[in-house]
């Protein structure tokens, strides 16, 4: 059978593993020639009232583990339920092209605490409905020989997350984001299906496909996975417009920014900081590199990034010190950052970045992602090719001094008769790594910054003790209350040493 010829039907019993991606496709495009229907949800009251302790309180046993020790992977499945209503199918595919559906099994689940209660319900109730799963986690022996590590899940509508060496979870990927922060709502596409191959027992890599349905689009995903010193993901992205899409987010990133370093209003935790993500760093097709850091706004903020074919974008956990979080148990430290890195010419564009207000690092508040200039209309068709990186503070490739260190305060003297309003801010930035480990403290490095409104003044650059890097510091004062749009970097005659610091003081904020 041709892959044309195999595009064209429904899984069969053997589908072999060149024409996977081509099935899948097929079944995403017959899903947009057709008006949605909305996933079924779980028809047991029991799991769908649970509350958030007795779900944990069910765990897969890791003896039921799907390719227990026949190789370097393993894959253990998540309960229906809770959060999780509309559970999803996945299906294992041989390296011969045989296709498997893993059906619900109560027996590999442990049903503590909270939940054993469950266990006779869902028992007695599993012969009346048919459950699938709310999702699935890979295992890797990444960080010893002697155990496997959870590297991956992929859990709730489009949401996955994968970690690197001594990484913890943290910020989440996404397949897809629909019209985020637009007045009538995001809407939330689901992957309905995942198709894993099985690999075979030496085999370093895993492939996932994957079937995305949502009321605007559908779509065919195909995910590789290689774990290894950064774990790393390649996607394929091919979507069908179901309805015409307002905004489209590609390859969107979530994460939590509760407050740090450049918070400056009072907050009542033993905590100084508390996030998985405190900056947006992008790189330009001229690989210029810029670094957003984080806030958590009093009202919401959506900010844009005007690009051509970006080599990259990714949301960074750059601060890796304990003593700064001082968190014993959340490890806020070893999140990690992930990056992408577009495969191809995506063309004109934005990467733009969302910040929503949270009183609690329970909600995701920040999210990012890639909007293509030209609409996506009902009818069409997009392809995406991508890689997910993950990495701790810094990449390889960025050779340029880095902002380590965004502080804000009140920009008044000390003990000053008429100190100037609030408004008036001092900045600090500091700038570490890069050209600027090897140069003397007496080089007239200057501070090459530009304001969208209002004025700066007090404008000064020094080396830091102890190798700590270089500061600018330096005062603005805001223009009728207008927000200030501000970038700066460091420069050595004319030559730019670091990457380009950006970030928006909003005058009227009322964290003043």
């Amino acid at each position: 059978m041709s892959g044309t010829q195999a595009a064209t039907n429904e899984f069969s019993a053997k589908t072999p593993q060149n024409i996977l991606f081509d099935v899948v496709t097929a079944r995403a495009k017959k899903l947009a020639e057709n008006t949605y229907v909305e996933p079924e949800k779980i028809q047991i009251d029991a799991l769908n009232n649970i509350d958030y302790q007795a779900y944990r309180a069910i765990r897969y046993r890791s003896e039921s583990a799907i390719w227990h020790n026949s190789g370097l992977f393993e894959l253990q499945l998540f309960h229906p339920g809770f959060l999780y209503q509309q559970p999803v199918k996945i299906h294992t595919v041989t390296p011969d092209g045989d296709v498997s559906m893993l059906p619900f099994d109560p027996a590999h689940y442990s049903y503590d605490a909270s939940a054993e209660s469950l266990q006779p319900v869902i028992e007695q109730a599993i012969g009346e409905t048919k459950l699938g799963h709310a999702g699935f986690r890979i295992h890797y022996p990444l960080n010893t020989n002697e155990y496997k590590d959870e590297i991956a899940v992929f859990q709730g509508a489009s949401y996955f997350r994968v970690v690197g060496p001594n990484q913890v979870y943290g910020l989440s990927a996404r397949g897809l984001a629909i019209d985020t922060a637009e007045p009538k709502g995001e809407e939330f596409p689901v992957f309905r299906e995942f198709w894993l191959v099985k690999p075979t027992a030496e085999q370093t890599h895993l492939v996932v496909y994957a079937l995305l349905d949502s009321p605007s689009v559908s779509g065919a995903y195909r995910f590789e996975l290689q774990p290894g010193i950064s774990t790393q993901v390649k996607v394929n992205a091919k979507l069908f417009a179901r309805q015409d899409i307002n905004k489209l987010g590609v390859a969107p990133l979530t994460s939590m920014f509760h407050h740090g370093e450049n918070t400056n209003r009072f907050i009542d935790d033993f905590r100084p900081e508390i996030h998985d993500s405190d900056g947006l760093l992008v790189r330009s097709k001229e690989g210029q590199w810029t670094w957003r850091a984080l806030t958590n706004p009093v009202n919401l903020r959506v900010n844009s990034f005007q690009y051509t074919s970006p080599k990259g974008f990714g949301l960074l956990q750059r601060d890796r010190e304990f003593t700064h979080y001082l968190d014993a148990e959340a490890h806020y430290g070893k999140r990690p950052s992930l990056w992408v890195e577009p495969i191809g010419d995506w063309g004109e564009g934005r990467v733009e970045l969302v910040e929503i207000p949270t009183d609690t690092e329970t909600n995701d508040n920040i999210v990012s992602y890639w909007v293509p200039e030209k609409p996506f209309k009902a009818g069409q068709t997009r392809e995406f090719n991508y890689y997910l990186k993950t990495f701790d503070s810094g990449l390889p490739e960025h050779d340029k001094a880095q902002v380590v260190r965004t502080r804000i305060g009140w920009g008044a003297l000390p003990g000053e008769d008429n100190p100037p309003p609030k408004s008036k801010r001092q900045i600090i930035v500091d700038y570490k790594g890069g050209a600027l480990s090897n140069l003397s403290g007496d080089l007239p490095l200057q501070a090459d910054l530009s304001l969208s409104s209002g004025k700066a003044t007090d404008i000064t650059v020094i080396r830091l003790p102890d190798d700590q890097g270089w500061r600018v510091a330096f005062k603005v004062m805001p223009e009728d209350n207008q927000a200030i749009d501000m970038r700066l970097a460091l420069t050595l005659r004319e030559q730019q040493l670091s990457e380009v610091w950006n970030y928006v003081w909003y005058a009227n904020d009322v964290e003043l």
